[in-house]
């Protein structure tokens, strides 16, 4: 005689994960684990908070102090008074004041660039360098000019290799044909000073090649013969 099996009543019967309602397992989670993820939603939004009052309650009235404070060190720079531009005429700040007043600003920032600059033209190459390694022009328009202003600080301290280095960094950009053939330049003197004469051939024949109607590309075949390459 066949066995017959009685069906269990439905109430009776234990569901499989898969048949679980996902916002049932969810809720599940998050009972179980509730405090962990209330404190950790809490921390992002307290961090987010500061972070917001930090940028448009602390950091927006400096840069706009900043801005201001830093307008007479850019004149007396264009007028190329260094000393005034670098500590100011006792009315107004210089440069190093705005740096020291306002550091994390943008404009601390680019003070650096220029304080750099001031003492590059002084003959101050180790001022020079300090101020130009803090500068962080990416993102910048004056990126390429602050990587070959320290590759030359770095090449009138006798650093030759790192000199080398920013002048490739400042080179990097073919399409700046304003800047560019001038940095590849440098870089080719470099290459010269540093006895790495086939890297300097490459360099200038890169000039001519790339940038043909550049200033730098109407004599560089003079440069090419002094290195034995003859046109």
């Amino acid at each position: 005689m066949a066995t017959t099996t009685t069906p269990q009543p439905l109430s009776n019967r234990t569901s499989s994960p898969e048949e679980e309602n996902p916002i049932e397992r969810v809720q599940d989670i998050y009972e179980k684990n509730k405090k962990v993820i209330n404190g950790v939603i809490t921390a992002i939004l307290v961090i987010i908070a500061g972070l917001f009052l930090y940028f448009r309650v602390y950091l927006a009235p400096r840069e706009e102090k900043a801005a201001a404070k830093v307008f007479y060190a850019q004149q007396y720079f264009a007028a190329d008074s260094l000393e005034r531009a670098l500590q100011g005429d006792g009315s107004h700040a210089g440069f190093i004041k705005v740096i020291k007043d306002y550091s994390g600003t943008k404009t601390a920032n680019l003070c650096h660039y220029y304080a750099g600059m001031c003492y590059l033209r002084m003959g101050d190459a180790k001022k020079a360098i300090k101020q130009l390694e803090d500068f962080d022009g990416k993102g910048t328009l004056l990126n390429a000019a602050g990587a070959g202003a320290l590759g030359s600080a770095y090449l009138e301290d006798g650093k030759v290799d790192k000199a080398i280095s920013q002048y490739q960094k400042a080179s990097e950009n073919v399409n700046d044909v304003a800047q560019t053939p001038i940095y590849l330049m440098y870089l080719a003197e470099a290459y010269e000073i540093g006895k790495k004469p086939e890297d300097a051939k490459k360099t200038y024949q890169r000039i001519k090649d790339e940038f043909p109607t550049s200033t730098q590309a109407r004599e560089i075949d003079r440069y090419l013969a002094r290195l034995g390459v003859l046109n």
